[in-house]
């Protein structure tokens, strides 16, 4: 069975993952304080940095950026020495994820401050705590609350603002009408199923991906968003009629490219 092509670009990701069957995967502190420990080495040997998250009973989200294009590899290393870890612990066997992780390449400043405050929303909207720094384990409360912060997320964009701003500004208490257009989006993305065994349901097709896609920004931020819909980047090339190298520049340097 064909698979959506993963976006690897160094970068930044938001990636999220849930246990099988949304079974519980952190029991007790400790396996949330195991699950950052592998992260952070994930970190260290694949050349990347956690800017926030969030790990919940059955599931966790990460902000990441990767120096190198190994997203997956970085992915893997995580999900693997946690399911090791988790099974030896609670003596189980089998699959512990739901599947493969899901992520989402960030493409402008205005959606990684949407994401962290999505992110930083979730217990809170989960109806577990009133106040993000009630609950200990996303990056936010671990500020506020004055805790040591893990190794990997020192070189935060979180942290470094808090020279000009206070974290809960940037966190936000709820997000706003434009940001909730950017998750509703992401939403619609991740509950497209496939039609059949050989093709993809897409959420859109790519007259509709680049029909307003009237100067060279929004053409770029198309091309990332068909990319995520699970367009090639050949298809995508043969539709626009530009080579494929200048569709890679266009995914790894955001907007800025150069027409052609």
């Amino acid at each position: 069975m064909p698979r959506r092509p993963r976006i690897d670009l160094a970068g930044f990701h938001h990636i999220i993952n849930r246990g099988v069957n949304r079974s519980d995967i952190f029991l007790q502190d400790e396996d949330y304080d195991i699950f950052l420990q592998i992260v952070c080495k994930a970190c260290r040997n694949y050349r990347a940095i956690v800017h926030d998250y969030c790990i919940m009973s059955n599931h966790f989200h990460l902000l990441v950026e990767t120096e190198l294009e190994n997203l997956s590899g970085f992915m893997k290393h995580i999900n693997s020495n946690y399911a090791i870890y988790f099974n030896k612990k609670y003596k189980r066997s089998g699959h512990l994820w739901q599947g493969r992780f899901y992520s989402r390449y960030i493409t402008s400043e205005e959606y990684f401050y949407t994401i962290i405050r999505y992110i930083e929303q979730n217990p809170v909207e989960a109806g577990i705590v009133n106040d993000i720094k009630e609950y200990s384990y996303t990056l936010a409360s671990s500020l506020i609350n004055k805790k040591e912060i893990i190794l990997c997320a020192k070189d935060s964009k979180l942290i470094k603002e808090l020279e000009y701003v206070n974290v809960q500004d940037i966190i936000g208490v709820k997000l706003n009408e434009d940001e909730l257009k950017i998750l509703n989006e992401i939403v619609h993305q991740k509950s497209i199923k496939k039609e059949n065994k050989n093709t993809y349901a897409y959420s859109k097709n790519l007259k509709e991906h680049f029909h307003n896609a009237k100067t060279k920004s929004l053409r770029n931020l198309a091309i990332i968003n068909a990319l995520d819909d699970g367009y090639t980047q050949s298809q995508i090339s043969n539709y626009l009629g530009l080579s494929k190298s200048l569709i890679s520049k266009v995914v790894k340097s955001g907007n800025s490219t150069p027409d052609p």
